[in-house]
């Protein structure tokens, strides 16, 4: 069947339809699959297509030759956190991805495990009954401090600590806003652009000086920035020079705090306005941890959440058990209906067809993962939250394409399994140890423009004890 490409309504002078994308993101690109399956938008001057349909985004996500990343957001991102994994273009992937993969490593992993259950504890524990969380940015704090512990482990004093979280902050609050400003505006000496500069550059020398500091050091501490030092090329020749590690660092310091944060927030939210779930989910938590599974996604096909993660000794008693395939539904389901990382572009490098239609090089796509999570023929119901649709039963007969939350591909996430096993950990433990109900006062509306898509103010009233 050939698919033609057809124009998004409400597109807006100048700046297209960024506006509608800013005040409601996920409906928005949603709602584009009941167009077509390859729509056109417009991102301020650039026009793009968004492929709707699971089999075109697939391709577009596993040809990353001839989809590379690139457009006008991954230009804008490549000016703010460098050239690292997540942003760098296809002719520099593979050899990055080898070199940073040992970091992930299962063994790793589970190191990393030990610091996501202590940090979740330290924020269970500094909650007190009556007392109204809000939620995203304890839950930031919470994931960023998790970040820099296992990207540092013990060497980054508090000082650096509290001075990078702040300048991690500034950045996440307006690189996405940046995509649709243009560069003649970005460097105008007005305050915003002043803090943002300041921000990259305090981070930037704050990651320099402990990347100088390791490699007077001696030996692998078991953590990710001992590991991006210790890689080397195949031919065992070389590894990342200091530039290239500082844009790997900055590029795990934004992605490992905010849509972790996010993702756990929104699942918070979901539960809240299903008790029944809520109910369940807190029968699983309940008994203490010991020697098990980390949190496992029970998901069987390769292109979605792998159910594989490795064992390790969590490292207090009191922590709820890990070997949580609910938890683990749960927060598939809340990337499902919110998926932190909404909005993405490629660029075509050579002539290609696409669901029919010849694209000349240099072509923008948008790719947009709730176009196709919210499909109600891919997804029974899509707009339900049903953390049971990723029961092994159910996903079985799901096409390729069908969950898009980290990506597909060559490029999917090489992070996926550190924010899976971080964002369980910390909905069990919260949940392990308080009830938690809607407060007054939240706007679960998304952020405009927000770098991961989170909850503009979830309040949630602790109660007693588990």
């Amino acid at each position: 069947m050939t698919r033609t490409a057809v124009v998004a309504p409400g597109g807006w002078p100048v700046i297209g339809h960024a506006w509608p994308m800013m005040r409601d993101p996920v409906r928005f690109t949603g709602s584009l699959a009941g167009l077509g399956d390859l729509v056109e938008v417009r991102l301020g001057p650039v026009r793009a297509l968004v492929p709707c349909h699971p089999d075109l985004l697939w391709q577009v996500l596993t040809d990353d030759r001839v989809f590379d990343k690139g457009g006008p957001f991954f230009d804008r991102v490549r000016a703010t956190i460098g050239n690292g994994v997540g942003s760098c273009p296809h002719a520099q992937h593979r050899r990055q991805r080898r070199l940073i993969q040992p970091a992930f490593h299962h063994a790793r992993l589970a190191r990393y495990a030990e610091v996501m259950g202590q940090e979740a504890a330290a924020l269970a524990s500094g909650w007190r009954d009556g007392q109204v969380v809000d939620v995203y940015p304890a839950l930031f704090g919470a994931a960023l401090r998790t970040a820099l512990r296992c990207l540092f482990t013990t060497r980054a004093d508090d000082a650096a600590v509290d001075r990078m979280r702040r300048s991690v902050e500034t950045l996440l609050h307006q690189i996405t806003a940046r995509m649709f400003v243009p560069g003649l505006l970005q460097r105008l000496p007005v305050p915003v652009n002043r803090r943002f500069d300041r921000a990259l550059a305090d981070l930037r020398r704050d990651i320099d000086t402990l990347v100088a500091d390791y490699r007077r050091g001696d030996g692998d501490r078991g953590d990710l920035l001992s590991s991006l030092l210790s890689a080397r090329d195949e031919d065992g020749s070389g590894g990342l020079d200091d530039a290239e590690i500082g844009d790997q660092v900055l590029t795990m310091l934004v992605a490992g705090s905010d849509s972790v944060a996010a993702t756990v927030s929104w699942a918070l939210h979901l539960l809240d306005r299903h008790p029944d779930a809520m109910a369940a989910l807190r029968d699983e938590v309940a008994e203490p941890a010991r020697r098990t599974d980390l949190p496992r996604t029970d998901l069987p096909r390769a292109d979605l959440p792998r159910a594989d993660l490795p064992r390790a000794d969590l490292p207090r008693a009191d922590l709820p058990r890990t070997d949580l395939p609910r938890t683990g539904r749960v927060i598939t389901e809340a990337l499902r209906l919110y998926p932190p990382g909404w909005l993405f572009t490629r660029i075509t490098t050579e002539e290609v067809e696409l669901g029919g239609r010849r694209l000349p090089a240099g072509t923008t796509l948008a790719f947009c993962p709730s176009a196709v999570h919210l499909r109600p023929d891919v997804h029974d119901r899509p707009d339900a939250f049903d953390p049971d649709r990723w029961l092994p039963e159910r996903t079985r007969h799901l096409p390729r394409g069908a969950f898009v939350a980290f990506g597909g591909g060559a490029r999917k996430c090489a992070g996926q399994e550190f924010g899976l096993t971080e964002s369980s950990v910390l909905l069990a433990t919260l949940l392990s140890r308080w009830r938690l109900r809607a407060a007054a006062g939240s706007d679960t509306r998304p952020v405009a423009l927000s770098t991961a898509l989170r909850p503009r103010r979830l309040l949630l009233e602790v109660g007693g004890a588990a």
